[in-house]
């Protein structure tokens, strides 16, 4: 019996020893990993993004003329406002030219 005792508390101790080696092991790996996705991540800092180039204002619409009712033209400074050709201020300040606001 004492030879199965020692054999079993040499198993143990050769079980044990393994486990915290191979803890040590995977805790040293973790902390390389955090290191090295900290360094990534302050060298990936975001970089601004170049200045926009914005291209002229269109043109204001023509002078409607007598002939186009008012409907129309608002329907066409609609599809060019849906565009992104004219803003909303753009829009509401020709809008009340041809309601004559």
């Amino acid at each position: 019996m004492p030879g199965l005792v020692r054999g079993m508390a040499r198993t143990a101790a050769v079980v044990g020893t393994a486990t915290a080696t191979r803890n040590a092991v995977n805790r040293r790996q973790a902390d390389k990993n955090a290191q090295a996705y900290a360094q990534a991540e302050a060298a990936a800092a975001p970089v601004a993004p170049p200045p926009q180039q914005y291209a002229p204002p269109p043109p204001p619409p023509a002078a409607p003329t007598a002939q186009e009712d008012p409907i129309t033209q608002i329907e066409r400074l609609g599809a060019l406002k849906a565009q992104g050709l004219i803003t909303e201020e753009e829009f509401n300040a020709q809008k009340a030219k041809i309601l004559g606001l």
